[in-house]
């Protein structure tokens, strides 16, 4: 698979996309002869990261600076504050989000993982009591995995689907943290979907986001998991909603992320707000940790980041921090069933 090149409009900084770290990757850079590069890895890669960094120094011949702040995915890439001499990023393990425009030049390494028999990993399924007609979500790793699998499940009698998300999505099947479109458009036409991946992440976003049961099938150790608990899920989120309807005063959490700055929702959920009798205060963030919001006169929040910092980490904060569709339940205006999932679109 080689490179391939995001749209994008042609005074905006452009994405390039490499299924791998290789040869092309190397000539690509060369070509567009940067002064500095910028390279981001996610926890799992920050190992590989020095090695990477002096090779890609080798090659090119220029100072590589390493982002060292958590990286949740690529609507967190290092913005031109962060790396302002930087003229070039390379972000490894992550594909590009369309619809969040970059700040300089974006070299996108998806890391894909070849790895994983498709035979072998249908047998698992058929094993199990999976229903028959399947939806499959992948991340992106493993998208290289869909069409062998979908032809192994079907030999054994499984009807498989794959579905197309919004303009978030780069690719058919694949999974956001913030995003299911892709199984939301498959969603009425499958009574179960599976997960292709590792960790449980995923997994439990998908099950917030869709009203099917949920099983997540490991490629690397071709193990699955059980269908992950999602009526114990909601349950613990409405328990939460029900602890903030009596708040009076609410902090608006807004992002100043590129890819996860809703400010037009943050400024609505305060009109919400205030129609409703209730005080607020839009609070700005890059990453938020919650001694941030220790101290403050406020009863509960609401994020308009990405969605799992409360879905998460609620547990971690001083107050309830709720979803925008948990905020609006909180005030009475959505009915606590069914369960709204906040969609990043």
């Amino acid at each position: 698979m080689g490179a391939s090149t995001s749209r994008t409009a042609a005074s905006e900084p452009r994405a390039f996309v490499f299924p791998v770290v290789g040869p092309e990757l190397f000539r690509a850079l060369r070509e567009a002869a940067p002064r500095q590069v910028v390279l981001q890895v996610p926890a799992g890669l920050v190992r590989n990261a020095h090695d990477l960094a002096a090779q890609i120094r080798e090659e090119l011949g220029v100072p590589v600076s390493l982002a060292t702040r958590p990286c949740f995915g690529a609507c967190d890439f290092p913005s031109r504050d962060e790396a302002p001499r930087s003229d070039v990023a390379v972000v490894l393990g992550h594909a590009p989000i369309p619809n969040v425009p970059l700040t300089r030049p974006t070299y996108f390494v998806e890391m894909r993982d070849q790895r994983g028999d498709p035979e072998a990993l249908a047998a698992t399924v058929a094993a199990a009591d999976v229903p028959r007609r399947l939806g499959l979500v992948v991340s992106v790793q493993h998208l290289d995995l869909i069409e062998p699998l979908q032809a192994a499940l079907a030999r054994r009698g499984y009807e498989v689907r794959t579905g197309q998300g919004d303009r978030r999505l780069a690719y058919a099947a694949q999974a956001l943290g913030c995003n299911y479109t892709s199984a939301e458009a498959v969603e009425s036409e499958v009574d179960a979907f599976l997960f292709l991946g590792t960790g449980r992440f995923h997994p439990v976003g998908l099950a917030f986001a869709v009203q099917r049961p949920v099983w997540s099938l490991d490629p690397l150790r071709n193990v699955l998991e059980s269908a992950v608990d999602r009526a114990g899920l909601i349950r613990r989120r409405q328990l939460l909603v029900a602890s903030a309807r009596d708040a009076r005063t609410w902090g608006i959490l807004t992002s100043t992320f590129a890819g996860q700055n809703r400010m037009p929702t943050a400024l609505a959920l305060q009109e919400r707000a205030r129609a409703r009798g209730r005080e607020s205060e839009i609070l700005l963030f890059d990453r938020l940790d919650p001694r941030d919001l220790e101290g403050r006169a406020l009863d509960a929040y609401v994020n308009t980041a990405c969605p799992r910092i409360a879905l998460d980490d609620s547990s971690n904060y001083p107050r309830p921090v709720l979803t925008p569709p948990e905020f609006l339940m909180a005030l009475g205006e959505l009915p606590l069933e069914p369960y709204r999932f906040d969609t990043y679109h």
